[in-house]
């Protein structure tokens, strides 16, 4: 055995006990006909074609193979909230406060913000004019951009958009790689028809002088709306679809609760915090460590809890034919 089929079987453990057994020679000796004379180490697509592969059989052997089209579903509508949000800020950074008021400012724009919000709307387009791949490729460098800000900020000792302000469209980001390989047109279409309405209405607001602050108070109210705008229209998703028998909605619900959870963070460190005085970092840190950990672990309570309802027999109907007792 060489070093390559080595590794080659250790990525192979992401697939369940049972299924490596009857499948398992098979599957690395098809990846070692394919591999270079070379090769010593798995391709990057080869190794996460393995890990999806062994993600799906385990959720099919657990009885939620519903899951991962739920997640989907949820992408799609964290990429439309994440575009939206885009519009908006972006929009906004176009209109920094008048020079007589003396508020520092990165040129003609608020903040060094801009350039991810740019990114974020240019991600939108290419969702829409392009294949999934390389739509994933646009959402990668939008994040990688938004992770960045803060320390390239520091390094220029430029304004920023707060943390709390970048932190949820990380996650909204991250859930939104998740998007369908084929996605229909209208799909493709939502990203960029959100950013769009956002961008109308905050321009119109801009124009009634109704924005107020930027980055300022507002953030309390308007993020934790947007996230439970989020979670409702989830919830209706999950209604719809479940009245034709459809589980994805439910799980599309439950992933969103992370991205959602993030987006109130200045609201729920509000409303725990004291009932005077400015949220403290502290405060918001707290709060979002709560949600990285609530998030996840509801979504996997409910995939233990369906897996474990999977498992108990379920009652056939059917009349047994010697006593005549349903089964």
């Amino acid at each position: 055995m060489n070093d390559l089929e080595r590794r080659y079987l250790r990525l192979l453990r992401a697939y369940p006990a049972d299924y490596r057994r009857a499948r398992g020679a098979e599957i690395v000796g098809t990846y070692l006909d394919l591999a270079a004379p070379d090769q010593r180490w798995p391709m990057p697509a080869d190794a996460a074609d393995l890990v999806r592969g062994g993600l799906r059989q385990r959720l099919r052997a657990a009885g939620v193979t519903d899951l991962i089209p739920g997640v989907r579903l949820a992408a799609l509508l964290a990429l439309v909230t994440a575009s939206a949000l885009a519009g908006v800020w972006g929009t906004a950074e176009l209109h920094p406060p008048p020079v007589e008021w003396g508020v520092p400012h990165v040129g003609p724009f608020v903040s060094l913000g801009v350039v991810t919000w740019a990114a974020w709307l240019l991600a939108a387009v290419v969702i829409a004019v392009a294949p999934s791949r390389v739509a994933r490729w646009a959402i990668t460098l939008a994040l990688l951009l938004t992770i960045a800000l803060p320390p390239v900020a520091a390094a220029l000792d430029v304004l920023r958009p707060p943390l709390m302000v970048l932190l949820p469209q990380v996650v909204l980001g991250l859930l939104g790689l998740a998007l369908p390989d084929r996605p229909s047109r209208a799909i493709r279409l939502a990203p960029a028809l959100s950013a769009l309405l956002a961008v109308v209405a905050t321009e119109f607001l801009v124009g009634l002088d109704a924005v107020g602050t930027y980055y300022g108070a507002s953030l309390e109210i308007f993020l934790p709306t947007v996230g439970g705008l989020l979670l409702v229209v989830g919830a209706l998703l999950a209604m719809g679809l479940a009245l034709g028998g459809d589980a994805r909605g439910g799980w599309a619900l439950v992933t969103l609760l992370t991205p959602a959870g993030f987006l109130a963070v200045p609201g729920l460190a509000d409303s725990f915090g004291p009932a005077y005085g400015a949220i403290t970092f502290a405060e918001l840190a707290v709060t979002a460590v709560a949600v990285a950990l609530a998030g996840p672990a509801a979504l996997f309570l409910a995939v233990v809890f369906r897996s474990r309802r999977a498992s108990i027999p379920q009652p056939s109907g059917h009349p047994c034919p010697t006593c005549g007792a349903r089964a």
